[in-house]
């Protein structure tokens, strides 16, 4: 018994040391992508250095929660590697130790990261990404130039701008749609533009070599062109940032994105319902008209081809109502966050059931072996979640197993090698 408890402490010991190393690795990928998306966005327009460290810091859970699932999974790999090439497995088997006891230490490890996982996704990622959002608002009215990037289309409140290359406050190629005050729709054109922060709560675009095209509203057939050497142009801040005062469900915690989620379906059943409605009140008009106008034929007051139009007006209605679809794109964002928030940190879990069998078949190298097909299988992993995700927001492929499906594949691999393993 002690015996035991000394080799399940070693093989613990061993898994976290290699977790450790391998977060830390993975840890230092994701800040380094994320440092180099400040540098593109904020650094380069030269924002305060604590402002910066604060957007640093606000990140950190977010990239916590990622690199946790895949340390689990390169760790146990690594260390179970290293008793496989290193002959302990033997060892320890021939000192009455089961696979299982084995296996024992590093399930428990993984079922703490786990929970740990799911505390950084469902309470500190949520807090970071809010904390995130509101500091960037307060950025955008000292330095509204951040919102500006190069080659981008932005789609404000109340207008659309795309624009060229932004170099420091100057913007090349600048288009503006948007609506006159009496409702036309507009189209601005620019050759080039500066970024004039004067104006306090707007961002005052200074456009040369401007062309105007309006389009009447009443009249589409009728249309008006202006030129202008320079015009001045404002985007109201607050129209910006509007997109900040509702959270998105990754600013939200599991608890809060389910009841979203409750309403958005009320929502949803509440027009299918009123659809259903408006469908059994043509089904009866369709009724109704058909009986009036068979009598209407039958005593001549109706030629049977203006009856036959009218009932395929009619059902051409009822066909329309019975095929119509109502599709919350705000409602898939909101499932497919909600299952992420499970599945992630249960990765942890998945991964090391994946690993032990796995790990077992690399005699040689076994650190190294182990390093290497863990991150190729946290780069397959990815992928797989990225396309998930993709394909339920675009094509909406049921969130459930967008975001479980590639859980279930590691599992399914895992099981599969622990077969190939007790057939040997």
């Amino acid at each position: 018994m002690k015996n035991c408890l000394r080799i399940q402490f070693y093989v613990g010991r061993e898994f976290i040391f290699s977790t450790i190393v391998s977060f830390l690795f993975f840890f230092f990928i994701f800040f380094l992508n994320q440092m180099l998306l400040l540098a593109e966005r904020i650094l380069s327009k030269r924002v305060p250095v604590i402002d910066v460290l604060l957007l640093i810091f606000y990140s950190l859970p977010g990239i916590v929660a990622m690199a946790l699932p895949f340390a689990a999974l390169v760790g146990s790999l690594m260390a179970i590697g290293k008793f496989s090439s290193e002959n302990e497995i033997i060892a320890f088997q021939a000192s009455g130790i089961s696979l299982k006891k084995i296996f024992s230490p590093i399930f428990f490890i993984a079922a703490v990261l786990c929970v740990f996982s799911f505390a950084m996704n469902d309470y500190f990622l949520p807090l970071g990404n809010l904390r995130l959002n509101t500091l960037y608002q307060k950025l955008l009215y000292s330095h509204p130039e951040l919102e500006i990037e190069s080659y981008s289309v932005k789609n404000f409140q109340e207008s659309i701008l795309a624009n060229g290359l932004v170099q420091g406050q100057s913007v090349q190629t600048l288009f503006i749609l948007d609506r006159e005050p009496e409702g036309s729709k507009r189209l601005i054109m620019a050759e080039s533009a500066v970024i004039d922060k004067t104006m306090e709560g707007a961002i005052s675009l200074i456009m040369k070599n401007v062309v105007m095209h309006s389009i009447s509203q009443t009249k589409k057939e009728e249309y008006s062109y202006s030129f202008a050497d320079i015009m001045e142009y404002n985007l109201l801040l607050k129209n910006i940032s509007a997109a900040f005062r509702n959270p998105s469900p990754r600013e939200m915690s599991s608890y809060d994105v389910y009841q979203e989620i409750l309403k958005k379906e009320d929502a949803v059943r509440s027009r299918e319902w009123e659809n259903e409605l408006r469908q059994r009140m043509a089904e009866l008009e369709y009724r109704e008209t058909q009986k009036d106008l068979l009598e209407k034929v039958y005593t001549g007051r109706m030629a049977y081809e203006n009856a036959e139009l009218t009932l395929d007006r009619l059902s051409s209605n009822i066909t329309a109502l019975a095929s119509r679809q109502f599709l919350d794109r705000s409602l898939q964002s909101f499932l497919l966050e909600f299952y992420k928030k499970f599945s992630q940190p249960l990765s942890c879990i998945v991964f090391v059931i994946f690993a032990f069998p796995v790990g077992l078949f690399t005699h040689r190298s076994g650190r190294s072996m182990g390093f290497g097909i863990g991150l190729f299988i946290a780069i397959f992993y990815w992928g797989m979640l990225f396309a998930g995700q993709t394909l339920g927001i675009r094509a909406q492929f049921p969130a459930f197993w967008a975001m479980w499906l590639p859980n279930l594949i590691i599992l399914t691999l895992g099981g599969f090698a622990a077969v190939l393993r007790f057939l040997r």
